[in-house]
C-alpha cells in the first residue's frame, strides 16, 4: 500500500475561482482527498451530510482541501474516473451503492489508493471500512420496547440490502430482549431518496398500531419521521442526530459516527499508513452509539436496562445478530 505524502481537498468553489493566488496556496496544504458520496448526496440529514462535515473538519484542523462528487443519476463511474485521472492520494466512495463502480474504477488505477465505508472489498487498492450498525439498532430497538404502549413497533429500510439488514436484525433482537412478544412490522422502500414514499409506509405502520417507528432509509427516512411527528408517534433516527428534524417525534438516534471516522481516516493517512486493509467499527470502537435520549421519560429501571445492555455488547456477552432469524 502506497504512503500517502500529500492530501489537497478541492472544493468546487475554489476549483471555479481559479485564481493564480490559489495557485499558489495549494503548495502549502497537505493532503489531496476526494470523495463520491452515495445516492441522494448532500442534504440528506444523515450519512452523506455527517461525511462531508468530517472532510470540513479535516480541512479546517489538518490544512487540506477536498474535492467532493455527487451522482443523483447513480452515474458514479463516470465521476470515479474523473478523479482518478487527477492524482489524488487518496480517494473515498461512500456507501455500498458506490462499491460495484469503485472496484471497476480501482482494477483500471492500480496504483491509486480507495477506501470504500460501508462496504468490503477484496481488491487490493481498496480499504474496506465497515459499521457494525445492528450493535447500536440493538440500542435502538431495546428503547422502543421499553416506550411501546401498543406492543407494536416499526422498521423501515430503504433498500433490501445485507447493510440494512444489520439494521434491522439487531433492532429486532434488542426489541425482543425486552418483549419477546413484541410485535415488529418492516418494510422496505426500495428508494433513499423519497420522502413521500417514507410517509406513505409510515402511515401504513402506524395505522397497523405502530406507536415507534426505525427508519434506516436516508430521505425517505425523513419523509416517515415527519410523517410519525404528523401523528405524534415516536422515531428513531440514523446515522446522525435527526431529533432537528422532527423535535416532537425522535427520541434518539443510530449515530454512526461518520464525521470523526473520515476525519481520523485522512488524520492517520496524512501521518503514517493504514495498518489494515479492513476496519470494522461497533460500539467498542465509537464507531456507533446512542444519541441523546429525548422527549421520553425512562425511569432509572429502564435507562439502567440500556446501560448495561450496551456494557454487555462491549464486552461481547450479548452477540448481536447481524441479519434477521
Amino acid at each position: 500500500m502506497k504512503r500517502i505524502t500529500g492530501f489537497i481537498f478541492l472544493t468546487a468553489a475554489l476549483i471555479l475561482s481559479g485564481c493564480s493566488s490559489q495557485q499558489n496556496a495549494q503548495t502549502a496544504f497537505s493532503a489531496k482527498v476526494g470523495i463520491m458520496l452515495s445516492d441522494t448526496g448532500l442534504g440528506d440529514g444523515s450519512f452523506n451530510d455527517g461525511a462531508f462535515e468530517g472532510l470540513v473538519r479535516a480541512r479546517d484542523e489538518l490544512n487540506i482541501l477536498f474535492d467532493y462528487r455527487e451522482a443523483p443519476e447513480g452515474n458514479y463511474l463516470e465521476h470515479l474516473k474523473d478523479m482518478s485521472e487527477k492524482d489524488y492520494d487518496l480517494i473515498i466512495g461512500l456507501g455500498f451503492s458506490v462499491q460495484e463502480a469503485l472496484e471497476e474504477v480501482a482494477a483500471d488505477y492500480p496504483d491509486q489508493q480507495y477506501v470504500l465505508i460501508d462496504g468490503v472489498s477484496e481488491a487490493e487498492n481498496i480499504i474496506s471500512m465497515t459499521f457494525k450498525d445492528h450493535e447500536g439498532s440493538y440500542l435502538v430497538g431495546t428503547i422502543a420496547a421499553l416506550a411501546s404502549e401498543t406492543g407494536v413497533i416499526g422498521f423501515i429500510g430503504g433498500v433490501d440490502a445485507p447493510v440494512i439488514n444489520r439494521f434491522e436484525a439487531g433492532f429486532r433482537a434488542g426489541a425482543e430482549m425486552v418483549n419477546p412478544d413484541i410485535k415488529i412490522l418492516s418494510d422496505y422502500a426500495g428508494d433513499f431518496g423519497n420522502a413521500d414514499l417514507g410517509r406513505t409506509i409510515a402511515d401504513k405502520q402506524i395505522q397497523l398500531g405502530a406507536d415507534f417507528i426505525y427508519p434506516a432509509a436516508g430521505f425517505t427516512g425523513t419523509g416517515a419521521i415527519l410523517e410519525a411527528q404528523d401523528q405524534s408517534i415516536y422515531t428513531a433516527g440514523v446515522d446522525t442526530d435527526q431529533f432537528y428534524t422532527a423535535e416532537q417525534s425522535v427520541v434518539t438516534s443510530m449515530v454512526k459516527n461518520i464525521d470523526t471516522t473520515v476525519f481520523n481516516l485522512v488524520q492517520q493517512l496524512t501521518e503514517q499508513e493504514l495498518s489494515s486493509q479492513q476496519y470494522e467499527l461497533g460500539l467498542a470502537e465509537n464507531g456507533v452509539g446512542l444519541a441523546e435520549i429525548r422527549l421520553l421519560q425512562l425511569n432509572q429501571k429502564d435507562r439502567d436496562i440500556v446501560l448495561e445492555t450496551q456494557k454487555k455488547i462491549i464486552s461481547g456477552e450479548i452477540i448481536v445478530p447481524e441479519s434477521v432469524q
